[in-house]
């Protein structure tokens, strides 16, 4: 009888695409592999932690990684790429950071204009709960960073927001650990369907700015 490891690896290794190569960064890694994908997701989203962190949950739940420390890893990797962005803001002041981010193609200065405001309306409040909303993890590190919301506060709410979302989606891949033919079954469309997601909203904001002229 094979160890755990190589109980995941055989069915696993056979996926494609974004949650192929999600996979094999975590089999190269392991729990610091999920570390490194949550850090580049936060900074510059190319793979979704919604498709990064269920995939780790299920590998623990077949032995082939601690569930304590991958939520430790996963954690510290959103917190690092969330204060990557806090210090650039910081770094470069509100109006810079408006200039540079606006400068991006999948980042409208409409858009971090209006999560400003709902920074300064809701304070710290939206800085743990931003966490939870796909989208905008990322972008509420610039505004807090902007007007220098306190390193301690920004800290303890980025961890405490990362944890809980972090937590909820290897949770997901948790409790789908005993059905590995639905992972097996539905990553390929899984797969396209964040790709045309992405498309979409590459589609949407283009065409956003060429009727704003």
């Amino acid at each position: 009888m094979g160890t755990p490891a190589m109980l995941v690896a055989q069915p696993v290794a056979e996926l494609s695409g974004l949650v192929g190569v999600a996979y094999r960064v975590i089999q190269g890694l392991g729990e610091w592999g999920v570390a490194g994908l949550t850090f580049v997701e936060t900074v510059v989203p190319p793979i979704p932690s919604e498709v990064v962190l269920p995939l780790a949950g299920f590998i623990a739940r077949q032995g082939g990684l601690d569930l304590a420390l991958l939520l430790v890893t996963s954690t510290v990797g959103s917190y690092v790429g969330a204060l990557t962005l806090y210090l650039l803001a910081a770094r470069l002041g509100q109006e810079r950071a408006v200039d540079l981010m606006g400068r991006l193609p999948l980042v409208d200065r409409d858009d971090f204009l209006r999560a400003t405001e709902w920074f300064d309306d809701h304070g710290r409040r939206s800085v743990f709960f931003g966490r939870l909303v796909p989208g905008v993890r990322s972008l509420v590190s610039l505004p807090a960073g902007a007007v220098r919301m306190p390193l301690a506060r920004f800290s303890v709410f980025t961890i405490a927001g990362s944890a809980l979302w972090n937590g909820l989606l290897i949770g997901l891949g948790w409790v789908l650990g005993s059905r590995y033919e639905l992972v097996d079954q539905y990553s390929s469309v899984l797969d396209w369907v964040v790709r045309g997601a992405a498309v979409a909203l590459v589609v949407w904001l283009v065409v956003r700015r060429v009727r704003r002229g």
